[in-house]
């Protein structure tokens, strides 16, 4: 790979990687604004929102510090939790909270699914460029070994 390349690589990898961190940081401060009275009516939903914040905020701080294969999963898995929590309570609803049921429409949840499903999105197209990345080196090898 020549320098040039190298070097676009690493700075469309920092693009991706400020991109899911400043995605995490919405993911979590819309739960932060969702989050007022959760405790007084259901305390797990309070504490499911507190570990999804912390979460993307922690995700977000592995992305920025480099590209770890685990962060990127982990950034598509705090989204994707997220997302199913949201289906959940739009469906079937959750015990002690079936308020929401058909409340398809809500501002912030149609603002928390856009930004989750981006950084999922996100997520998902850099770990399968790593994963075809991968996949190519060992027939790179296998070529240069015969030459």
């Amino acid at each position: 790979m020549n320098e040039s390349a190298t070097s676009e690589t690493a700075i469309r990898d920092a693009v991706a990687r400020a991109a899911a961190a400043v995605g995490l940081a919405g993911v979590g401060l819309i739960h932060l604004l969702d989050i007022p009275g959760k405790l007084s009516e259901t305390p797990y939903m309070f504490w499911m929102y507190l570990a999804l914040i912390v979460g993307s905020v922690l995700t977000a701080g592995a992305l920025l510090r480099g590209s770890d294969s685990r962060a990127w999963a982990l950034a598509a898995l705090f989204p994707l939790g997220a997302i199913a929590g949201y289906v959940l309570t739009r469906t079937i609803g959750l015990p002690q909270d079936a308020d929401d049921v058909g409340n398809w429409g809500e501002p912030l949840g149609m603002a928390s699914l856009f930004v989750e499903g981006l950084v999922v999105a996100l997520s998902g197209l850099v770990l399968r460029e790593r994963a075809r990345a991968t996949a190519r080196r060992p027939a790179v090898r296998a070529t240069a070994a015969r030459a």
